[in-house]
């Protein structure tokens, strides 16, 4: 099949969708999640499919998927290997239960291994790491409330099982001639990869490079001193290498990597500038940041979004907030155990 709509939702339609010679886009279901669905990307190799993420382990997505390759005469004994690009449930789950079944590899970032290891721990409870932060970022009421959907909750362990392959920066050589680099881009994640195939032309951006949305920054279970920072330097890393077709996680493909990447920096410069501002009316820890601000293509005040998206905001206010600590536009105290700018 191939790609072509206006339809801004179109590119979650069920299928398997060729975006460069060899390689296809297979878009597969979220469970009760605003992105809709995860792009996973079907790449042809001499033995069989190397697949870049493997979507979230819910039924519906085994079968689509399952589906998907039919129509390219494989079954899911043809998946060789998993590059997955970090390890958040909607790009790792689902290769465990794969490679459970048929015997798949799977490939990780070196990074993303304290973070694995946390949610392989039995003794976790699930966002209650992020739920304390949110008390150093002065949101004790929404701390409380999300503490309150998952303090009885326990980890799933089923679906945390260690990578095969630990990835390092470098080339991946693919029976059949294609290479792909493994590139380093903490920010979303501390070991989020993208995979350049420089010779075709195509990046698979994983949560990196997003072509409508900008990925969640500083919210993860083992936090990153300076996740902004990180990201930043990661979209300025990729933009130094030659121009690529965009090959998002989640969105339609899109025609260059720079011009997204532009995009990107532009608007945290702005949102910078944004938030350093708001400091002025008085707003001094990030939840009170936050509330100043306007989120999402619909300007939504922070009252207005649901506690978990209101969590996601204070966490990159507050990823905001540290990174312009770090350039010496603000300065941060704590007291008792918050954190306060100005």
């Amino acid at each position: 099949m191939s790609e072509a709509s206006n339809d801004r939702n179109a590119w979650t339609v069920p299928g398997a969708f060729e975006v460069a010679p060899g390689v296809h886009r297979i878009p597969l279901p979220l469970p009760n999640d605003g992105l809709r669905a995860v792009n996973v990307y079907a790449i042809r190799t001499d033995d069989g499919f190397v697949l870049v993420d493997a979507g979230w382990d819910i039924p519906e997505s085994r079968t689509l998927l399952a589906e998907a390759l039919a129509t390219l005469d494989a079954s899911l004994t043809d998946i060789r290997r998993f590059l997955v690009t970090h390890v958040h449930r909607d790009h790792y789950t689902q290769a465990i239960v794969v490679r459970r079944e048929f015997g798949s590899s799977v490939a990780l970032g070196v990074g993303e291994r304290p973070t694995l290891e946390l949610l392989q721990s039995p003794e976790r409870s699930p966002l209650m790491g992020q739920v304390r932060h949110l008390y150093v970022l002065g949101a004790p009421q929404l701390a409380d409330t999300i503490g309150g959907f998952v303090r009885d909750a326990r980890p799933d362990l089923s679906q945390w099982e260690s990578p095969d392959e630990w990835l390092e920066p470098g080339a991946i050589a693919l029976t059949g001639g294609r290479v792909l680099e493994a590139v380093a881009t903490p920010g979303h994640t501390a070991g989020h990869l993208v995979f350049h195939d420089v010779a075709a032309g195509v990046l698979f951006a994983g949560d990196h490079v997003l072509p409508t949305i900008t990925p969640s920054i500083g919210f993860e279970p083992v936090l990153s001193p300076e996740p902004l920072g990180a990201f930043l330097r990661s979209l300025a890393l990729v933009r130094s290498r030659p121009d690529a077709l965009l090959l998002p996680a989640h969105g339609p493909v899109a025609p260059s990597v720079h011009a997204r990447v532009d995009e990107l920096l532009d608007f945290h410069g702005r949102r910078l500038d944004e938030i350093a501002s708001a400091t002025k009316t008085g707003a001094d820890t990030a939840f009170e940041v936050a509330g100043v601000l306007r989120w999402t293509r619909r300007q939504h005040q922070l009252a207005d979004l649901d506690p978990f998206n209101a969590m996601l905001a204070v966490f990159e206010t507050g990823a905001h907030l540290d990174l312009l600590v770090a350039q010496g536009r603000l300065t941060m105290t704590e007291q008792d155990d918050v954190r306060h700018y100005s």
